[in-house]
């Protein structure tokens, strides 16, 4: 069966037996910090499984993209060996919440695997954990599983937790065997058996104190993955034989005839994980999930080295990426050109850092051997591998290459350290392991009215600060952009000031002072929204969609917004865009927003069925959470989005829009920072006065200014040229009586001079000016800049080539006579710092120094 058939098959199975068919969360969790990437299927449902999340259903199934490359979950270092690890991967899941359990979910998965798929049933083992009974029996009895291809395996294979605390229970796997005719028994870790299925059975909790809790209801988590499914359907010895590598292999087969598959199979497994996880705007950088995916692509390039690929060539097979899957997932469409321009950027960045790694190692190998040493350090390899992307095995096939070997002891034990801390920043929160209880749900009033009546359901107070949830509440809590609404609630002899409003789960959390009185749970309260700021940030929300909309119609429908903050009278916006806009391009946009603003566009804000929405072509946000029914905002013809923000009722509301600042963030992303309704204005009206102000001073009109000022600038530099052409004058003049009292050393003429000039610059002029002058010698030259003394060393050519002069060298042991440091090239050495004080013994013991060097 082909991949796509897989899928479809497996969704269709549990669509018929009542499951509710769930749309793949983002790879980016929503509401989980203790996750960098959705690793598995189930963490989308993590909510009810805590019971945190109402049960709306109690069945589901889908097909979750995840990856897995830190973090507890960390396959990078398998990937490419064994043919059936992966950083990127889709996973098959069926589950129960409170539903079916064991016997069903046993049967479930026999039933697909031997009639669906059509998998031989001789050829399929499964495993228990050691105490579950209730599950052996099922394989054993009720699916009539030969007892010898049953496996009891203890905890760490066999039973699941999903953190240190909190849900977990025993599972049951499902394994293929490539070559039953061995007659060997049953061992996962051969080659020849490869896991296909999991069935977690959850029914515990886990307390601090270690004890199994039982769980108010039993769950059922499965996962199945669907390349090595692909691989066993399609007969193949390994997932990157199958349909969803074969248009990658052969790209890299194409460019590189003869290159090895283990670096084939590592490139082509990365290049799914960086497309997809920057088409989800997942930003390179230094720490967190942007790191993880700079490691990721480093290594991908630095494989391609191994196969003579010195130019960048990733960023030209995200394209089959996108061919390949984006039937499937539309982002990857939607975001072509963003994915291939960011990973281009970063390839041409690495190839310095690349250079720079094997000039580092150039230098350890030299050292070990210069040493009489046969071994490459454990905190050298690493750190080569931790700063400059370069994988073990390919620091040792390095070394080898040198006649040296890696310690690998001390390297793992490095690895191990930094997994340790990854492993521990990984754990759950307290609230997420222990918690199962939760603050009530807040129904959110505030798209109609600004003040209503509601309970307190949940106080937390600490001295005058309190935290407080309402039953109902008109205000805002920050997300999507928008900051949170501030305001007041009141009851008779009571007063609170709201100064933010925060969303915890399905609740409002208002954060404020007690002014006056005593709160208390079930107390009935108004609750009253500041009007004033509320509106500004309606208007500043509304600019922000007409925003995206006209830079996706001025730049091309591959804008995507990236991030966004919505404040009174001013916003900020990121979008992915591969170049800055010219001042065209802004004018266009700004003028465009402008414009429908004028033409008083109507508003319109409605709830739809999610696909629905996405059908209509409405945009939504990579990170945030929708539910099954989803609020559309539509404005005229021009945007058409899925937000729960608050809005204006028609864009005339904005009053005007001024784009302030256009920048560059990161690689392919872009900052847009802009002012609407009456700070906007403001700013125009300044502006204007600015203009005038200096319309008056320059003597010329507003629309003469330009080319007077670019005429004063033309002025100013030609002044400039003559002002430099003069000091030359003067320092010529001023090195011809230098040079006149220049000491004799040997032959050697020797100037010691202390200079006043206004720069470092100056400085080097005059410098320039006593080269010539001098012929042959050496100059130094002291001078006081701000308070901090600067020398310059230079030495004439012929000094260099006959009697090695140094100036670098020789600036060195000067600065150190007032406490300074300096250095340079052998003709010329710059130095700084120290004693001011000093500065004329320095100029006084430049013969001693020279004394060495006659």
């Amino acid at each position: 069966m082909r991949s796509e058939e897989i899928r479809e098959s497996f969704l269709q199975y549990f669509r018929q037996r009542g499951h509710r068919i769930v749309e793949s969360s983002p790879l980016i969790p929503q509401d989980d910090p203790t996750l960098l990437f959705a690793n598995a299927g189930m963490n989308q449902f993590k909510g009810i499984l805590l019971g945190k999340e109402e049960r709306v259903f109690k069945r589901a199934a889908s097909c979750q993209k995840c990856l897995r490359a830190s973090g507890k979950h960390n396959d990078l270092e398998e990937v490419g060996g064994d043919g059936f690890h992966h950083t990127f991967f889709e996973m098959l899941g069926n589950w129960s919440f409170g539903d079916y359990y064991k016997e069903e979910a046993i049967g479930y998965a026999w039933d697909y695997s031997t009639r669906i798929l059509g998998l031989p049933p001789q050829r399929l083992w499964v495993s228990v954990y050691q105490d579950d009974e209730e599950s052996y029996r099922i394989w054993r009895e009720v699916i009539d599983i030969p007892e010898e291809r049953i496996a009891r395996l203890g905890k760490k294979e066999n039973f699941w937790m999903m953190g240190e605390l909190g849900p977990c229970g025993p599972c049951s796997e499902i394994y293929y065997d490539f070559k039953p005719e061995t007659g060997e028994g049953f061992n996962p870790d051969s080659g020849r058996f490869s896991e296909i299925w999991n069935l977690v059975f959850i029914q515990f909790s886990r307390e601090e104190s270690g004890k199994l809790s039982p769980l108010p209801f039993k769950s059922v988590d499965t996962g199945m993955g669907l390349e090595r499914v692909a691989a066993v359907t399609q007969g193949v010895g390994s997932n990157y034989e199958t349909d969803l590598f074969h248009p990658l292999m052969d790209w890299l087969r194409e460019i590189s005839p003869d290159g090895d598959l283990y670096s084939q199979r590592v490139i082509s497994d990365h290049i799914r994980a960086l497309s997809f996880s920057i088409a989800e705007g997942v930003i390179l950088s230094n720490e967190g999930r942007g790191y993880v995916i700079r490691r990721i692509l480093r290594r991908a390039a630095r494989y391609g080295r191994l196969l003579g690929l010195r130019e960048p060539f990733l960023y030209k097979l995200s394209s089959p990426v996108v061919d390949l899957m984006g039937g499937v997932y539309s982002e990857l469409v939607a975001k072509r050109e963003h994915i291939a321009l960011v990973i281009k950027a970063e390839e041409e960045r690495f190839g310095e850092t690349l250079d720079l790694g094997m000039e580092l190692f150039s230098r350890v190998a030299q050292r070990v051997k210069g040493q009489g040493g046969k071994m490459v350090s454990g905190q050298d390899a690493f750190k080569l591998y931790d700063t400059y992307g370069f994988p073990l095995d390919l620091i040792q096939v390095m070394a080898k290459d040198e006649g040296l070997e890696v310690d690998l002891e001390g390297f793992s034990s490095l690895m191990e350290a930094q997994r340790d801390k990854a492993r521990k920043a990984a754990k759950f929160g307290l609230g997420m392991q222990v918690s199962l209880g939760k603050i009530p749900t807040t129904k959110f009033l505030g798209y109609n009215t600004l003040q209503a009546e509601g309970k307190i359901v949940w106080l937390k107070r600490d001295g005058e600060s309190l935290e407080l949830a309402l039953d109902r509440t008109p205000f805002y809590a920050e997300q999507g952009g928008q900051v949170g609404d501030r305001g007041e609630i009141s009851a008779p002899g009571l007063k609170i000031r709201v100064d933010n409003t925060i969303r915890r789960d399905e609740a409002t959390i208002h954060l404020g002072r007690l002014v006056v009185g005593q709160p208390r749970e079930g107390m009935e309260v108004i609750a009253q929204v500041d009007e004033s700021r509320r509106k500004g940030m309606e208007r500043s929300h509304t600019a922000t969609h007409l925003l995206q909309a006209a830079l996706r119609r001025v730049l091309g429908e591959h804008i995507h917004q990236s991030g966004s903050l919505v404040e009174p009278d001013r916003l900020r916006f990121d979008f992915t865009h591969f170049k800055g806009l010219n001042p065209e391009e802004i004018q266009a946009v700004e003028s465009l927003i402008n414009e429908k603003i004028r033409e008083d566009l109507k508003v319109d804000t409605y709830l739809s069925p999610l696909q629905e929405a996405k059908a209509q072509g409405a945009i939504a946000l990579f990170g945030e959470k929708y539910g099954e029914k989803v609020r559309v905002v539509r404005i005229g013809d021009l945007s058409l989005e899925l937000c729960g923000g608050t809005h204006l009722q028609s864009t005339a509301r904005i009053g005007y829009f001024r784009l302030d600042k256009e920048e560059g963030i990161a690689a392919g992303v872009r900052r847009i920072e802009a002012r609407v309704g009456e700070k906007a204005c403001r700013l125009a009206m300044e502006e204007g006065e600015l203009l005038g102000r200096l319309s008056q001073l320059l003597k010329s009109e507003p629309a003469d200014l330009e080319e007077r000022i670019r005429r004063l600038l033309q002025e100013r530099a030609a002044l400039e040229k003559e002002a430099q052409r003069l000091r030359c004058l003067s320092y010529c003049q001023l090195v011809e009586g230098m040079v006149k009292r220049a000491t004799v050393m040997n032959g050697i003429k020797v100037v010691r001079e202390k200079v006043e000039v206004g720069s470092r610059e100056e400085l080097l002029q005059m410098g320039d000016a006593l080269r010539g002058e001098l012929g042959s010698g050496v100059g130094l030259l002291g001078t006081v800049l701000g308070d901090k003394p600067a020398l310059l060393l230079l030495v004439t050519r012929d000094l260099v080539s006959e009697r090695g002069f140094k100036a670098g060298e020789l600036i060195g042991k000067v600065a150190t006579l007032m406490g300074g440091r300096g250095g340079g090239s052998p003709h010329l050495a710059q130095a700084g710092g120290g004693d001011v004080k000093k500065l004329d013994e320095v100029l006084e013991g430049l013969p001693s120094i020279l004394e060495g060097y006659l």
